[in-house]
């Protein structure tokens, strides 16, 4: 009886970890293209992402006992979900830096935070959830929203979309790959890893920041330091990154994953809100609107797949 209370109280923490990253990263976006500016995005990432994989290291060597147990957690989670890990960070840095204009900034977001209702639809042949036919029209309505962003406050057409295609295609397909990677990684996180004590993503972090490093010598980038950058560096190294992503992985790993997934379809709408707030940018009636439809399509999908 004890240890079910505690399996319960457990499975409550780690969903409660769950929302609060979901606030945290709502503010990713914002942060991370203002530091972009100031730095580049590569050089951005590198900085950010090495901060915080020192901080987290340092955290788990003097406080859980250096990186034995992490290194006893399945390989398949720590080569696998790492791998992943660092190409979703990349790609999201580059679409971010990519972007040509702070409007465009709000179309990747939307685009990124498809992941949601992707991360519903890998759990059905990964974690075996059983899913209605709800599930395909779900995905549409997402889709759709999120081409409707990408055409730029046009009216939905498929010229519309393959004229902003062809204008600045990189900052979307690397988004898309944003939130195809980041679905993969919250299913195989759980798969993989779902009973384990510890978590590697301060690891994940290094990784990451080591990528970027080495991108950085084939990357010419200005950057221009001060008390700014150096703030925000502080912000996305410990709020949106070493919080949010730890305590996502073990939501992912031990709550209750599709409650968690269903809380963070309102993603998008919390993102571009703080976006418009920090850049001083004003979304267009037609990017809210995709916002609400990304949104929908991802309860849609909720609906059509079981939590058991």
């Amino acid at each position: 009886m004890e240890d079910a209370e505690r399996r319960r109280s457990r499975t409550a923490v780690s969903t409660a970890l769950g929302f609060v990253s979901i606030a945290c990263w709502s503010t990713s976006i914002a942060f991370a293209r203002s530091l972009s500016v100031r730095l580049g995005p590569v050089t951005a990432g590198a900085a950010v992402f090495l901060l915080a994989g020192v901080l987290g290291c340092g955290w788990q060597v003097f406080s859980r006992g250096g990186f034995r147990r992490i290194l006893r957690m399945p390989r398949a989670y720590l080569w696998g979900c790492g791998a992943i890990f660092v190409t979703y960070e990349v790609a999201l840095y580059l679409a971010i830096g990519a972007a040509r204009s702070s409007q465009q900034v709000f179309e990747v977001g939307v685009l990124n935070y498809l992941w949601p209702g992707l991360t519903l639809v890998f759990s059905i042949p990964i974690l075996k959830r059983r899913a209605r036919l709800w599930l395909v029209p779900g995905m549409v309505i997402a889709f759709t929203g999120a081409l409707l962003a990408m055409s730029q406050n046009r009216p939905l057409s498929w010229s519309g979309v393959a004229e902003s295609l062809a204008g600045s295609p990189v900052p979307y397909l690397l988004g898309l790959v944003a939130a195809v990677t980041w679905g993969l990684y919250s299913v195989l996180a759980r798969k993989w890893a779902g009973e384990a004590d510890d978590t590697a993503v301060p690891l994940f972090f290094l990784a990451t920041g080591v990528a970027f490093c080495l991108l950085r010598l084939v990357v010419h980038e200005e950057s221009h330091w001060g008390t700014p950058a150096l703030l925000e560096l502080a912000f996305m190294a410990l709020v949106p990154n070493l919080l949010a992503y730890s305590f996502w992985d073990f939501a992912m790993r031990r709550g209750r994953i599709i409650l968690v997934a269903a809380f963070s379809y309102l993603i998008p709408v919390f993102s571009t809100a703080v976006t418009s707030i920090y850049l001083k940018e004003r979304p267009t009636v037609s990017l809210w609107i995709a916002c609400g439809m990304v949104v929908a399509g991802a309860v849609v999908c909720k609906l059509s797949i079981s939590d058991d």
